[in-house]
């Protein structure tokens, strides 16, 4: 094996990890198993990729995890049209992805969710992510 091989391999090796440990870390904050953390964490991601700016959609996949990152952007169409920004219209879009389940409160995953964010990327980038969503969706994110 040649080392432009191994380099490789060992980078995937380390961006599977990257992702599992965010699964992990979510599966546990909300008591789930990793499979339906997973599921959560796209269907948050994918909302919140679909509601932000285009240049604020940049910004923040710069800081996710490779394998992360390409979940984000899978499926993307920057030229759709603009949603709603209410917190009502957000997460009924995250229930929709999920799958609806009763046993569900989506706030508390959602807010999982931007928990786990808030603890991987930089305050900054967290910052202007929440300045450009709604004040009843911001409420969702941990306090400063």
């Amino acid at each position: 094996m040649n080392h432009m091989s191994r380099t490789s391999f060992s980078g995937f090796t380390h961006a599977a990890q990257q992702a599992q440990q965010w699964v992990k870390e979510l599966a546990a904050d909300l008591r789930w198993s990793e499979p339906s953390a997973c599921r959560l964490l796209r269907s948050v991601l994918h909302v919140m990729r679909d509601w932000l700016p285009p240049a604020e959609t940049a910004d923040f996949s710069a800081q996710l995890p490779v394998l992360i990152r390409g979940i984000y952007f899978e499926g993307w169409d920057p030229s759709a049209p603009e949603h709603e920004r209410k917190k009502r219209d957000f997460v009924l879009s995250v229930r929709n992805s999920f799958g609806y389940d009763d046993d569900v409160d989506f706030d508390v995953a959602i807010s999982g969710v931007f928990k786990l964010l808030d603890r991987h990327i930089s305050h900054g980038e967290i910052t202007q992510m929440r300045n450009s969503m709604k004040k009843s969706l911001r409420e969702l994110w941990p306090a400063d």
